[in-house]
């Protein structure tokens, strides 16, 4: 099977994942903080400028996100999560908007987790790789901003966290690893 995405069209954004009108396909979701760079991953993966949208302000995913891919496939951009300016009650909506997916879907078949490289992991991508494993979804681990690190701060990471991707939306670092990895997902 070819790594390759030739299509990819935005479906649309549902509060409620079992209420969702969406396609019977395959599924990867991608989660991380807000900012951590979610959209421009998906634009860069995905090959489309502007298919997730790009916002200077983070917390502008407040619902589930769902794209097809290859008329085969389906990305679920969830909502960010930290530091967001969106009230208290709106954020505490989120939890069960994604644990509801993470819980319900059978055709769930992973979970990509973005975290910013220069950062490390923050308490709340451990909580969520704890939570996806006590739930066995099975979840990749991807560092963004690469390209802001020095080489010794890479090693450091690589040495920390051995099976994870590093990405930069900049410079494509790391896309070719992550599509093969998506299209491993969705073929298991």
């Amino acid at each position: 099977m070819s790594a390759e995405i030739k299509t990819i069209e935005f479906i649309g954004s549902f509060p409620d994942y079992q209420k969702a009108k969406i396609p019977p396909y395959p599924q990867v979701a991608i989660a991380g903080r807000s900012n951590v760079g979610k959209s421009s991953l998906i634009n860069k993966v995905t090959g489309r400028k502007a298919i997730a949208r790009v916002s200077s302000t983070p917390g502008k995913t407040r619902m589930l996100n769902f794209f097809s891919v290859n008329d085969r496939y389906l990305i679920i951009d969830l909502p960010g999560y930290g530091y967001a300016k969106v009230s208290k009650n709106e954020r505490r909506n989120w939890q069960p908007m994604v644990e509801g997916l993470l819980t319900n879907s059978d055709k769930l078949k992973g979970l990509v987790l973005l975290a910013d490289g220069r950062r490390g992991l923050q308490e709340e991508e451990i909580e969520l790789m704890d939570f996806c494993e006590h739930y066995h979804v099975e979840g990749i681990l991807i560092f963004t901003k690469i390209d802001k690190l020095k080489q010794s701060e890479k090693a450091r990471l690589k040495n920390s966290f051995p099976g994870s991707i590093f990405f930069s939306a900049v410079t494509g670092q790391g896309k070719g690893e992550l599509l093969g990895m998506l299209f491993d997902l969705w073929s298991n």
